[in-house]
């Protein structure tokens, strides 16, 4: 890959992603393949002024030996060194970045449910912490290819072509096209030119229809919001955290959810692969699950605590955005959500809160904010997909028109 195109996008995730203060610190989790492209963003972190940069090193072969060869115990316990970290990042809180390049099904053949109970034991103890940084730090997630990725996108491809046609598909996502902040800039503009129209509606809830069987009914709250693109953490800084992002978002109303949801692409899920499945809501909790492959996964997601059933997203993308016009599956839901409409089981956003900032976390919950230890996408858009805004006045406003906005 061109030198110079990654340049480009390493200070398009720096500049617009992260946008590090001075004397600000910045956190990098990254694999071990990405040591060079590493090296490129941390020291544009160092040129943004960025007091200082620590990478967290991942490695899932590693990872997946963890989970085979320790206990559940073992796997269970957090560490004082662990705890001190995350002790340390809700007080510095530095920005945090993510460059993703996981293998989609690295983590297959292991005891997954041993994986799930791990994890579930691990939460309450780490919750504290990542609820003290909540709205505090800027973040960004972006994508680097790994071979393994690669060779799952294009298998017919030898590992150095698969890479690099990897590459040119995430520069392409992320509009890397030598106008890169520029293009982002006009991007959040229109991005927030459409949120604002549809807060404008002032929606009570929302349905969806398609051919595949989606019929579903989902209430948002009276206080909540659209958000897109750009955010603003509480000190009022900027920051882009996906890169790509073709989404407009909001956090339904827990408990109000009725209907069946179809899956347009498969989901990606800790390493496991769960394809042609659906979803069914009763009293906004998902009652019953249904899956070709990757039924036993599906089951473990809704169950890994209380409120995993209850949805935490609505996410609104048209079917012709630029990925989906890639016509390429990823199994990497950074970029599968952003090429079609798509909803969350789990964790809401208090940022789809008007003046999240004034509640406190028990009166955020109260009014319908979902709780929970996962925050996982799945993709719902289709070409005939119907999308109806109900007013709390009962007025019916045509969101999206065979997969298109209407508005």
């Amino acid at each position: 890959m061109d030198i110079n195109r990654l340049k480009e996008y390493a200070e398009l995730i720096v500049k617009m992603g992260l946008r590090p203060e001075k004397g600000q610190e910045v956190m990098i989790m990254a694999g071990l393949d990405q040591i060079e492209f590493v090296r490129m963003v941390a020291e544009l972190c160092y040129q943004e002024g960025a007091g200082k940069v620590q990478v967290d090193w991942q490695d899932m072969p590693l990872n997946k030996l963890a989970q085979i060869y320790q206990t559940e115990e073992k796997l269970s316990s957090i560490e004082d060194w662990e705890l001190a970290k995350l002790k340390w990042r809700s007080e510095t809180l530095p920005c945090f970045l993510w460059l993703d390049s996981d293998d989609p099904d690295g983590m297959d053949g292991i005891d997954q449910g041993k994986r799930a109970r791990a994890q579930m034991a691990r939460f309450p103890k780490i919750k504290p912490y990542r609820d003290a940084m909540e709205n505090k730090y800027q973040w960004c997630i972006a994508g680097v290819p790994g071979v393994k990725w690669a060779k799952k996108v294009f298998p017919e491809l030898t590992e150095v072509e698969a890479v690099e046609k990897l590459w040119e598909a995430i520069l392409q996502a992320a509009r890397v096209d030598g106008n890169a902040i520029s293009n982002w800039q006009q991007h959040n503009k229109r991005i927030h030119e459409l949120t604002a129209k549809l807060n404008s509606y002032q929606l009570a809830a929302l349905e969806y229809k398609s051919a595949n069987g989606t019929d579903f009914h989902v209430g948002l709250m009276e206080q909540g919001v659209f958000a897109g693109a750009e955010e603003h953490d509480l000190s009022g800084r900027g920051f882009n955290p996906n890169i790509p992002s073709e989404e407009i978002f909001t956090t339904p109303k827990k408990g109000e959810a009725d209907g069946v949801l179809v899956a347009t692409k498969p989901l990606s899920w800790q390493g496991s692969l769960i394809e042609d499945f659906s979803i069914r809501f009763e009293n906004g909790k998902a009652v019953e699950v249904k899956a070709r492959k990757g039924q036993d996964a599906l089951e473990r997601m809704i169950a890994m605590d209380e409120n995993a059933p209850y949805l935490g997203e609505c996410a609104l993308i048209d079917y012709d955005s630029p990925i989906n016009q890639m016509n390429t599956l990823f199994y990497s839901t950074l970029y599968d959500e952003n090429a079609s409409c798509h909803l969350a089981l789990g964790r809401g956003f208090d940022v789809c809160v008007k003046d999240f900032s004034k509640y406190t976390a028990d009166e955020l919950k109260a009014l319908g904010v979902n709780d929970s230890m996962i925050h996982v996408d799945f993709m719902i858009g289709s070409a005939d997909l119907e999308i109806t805004g109900i007013t709390a006045s009962g007025e019916r406003v045509k969101i999206f028109q065979n997969g298109h906005w209407a508005i």
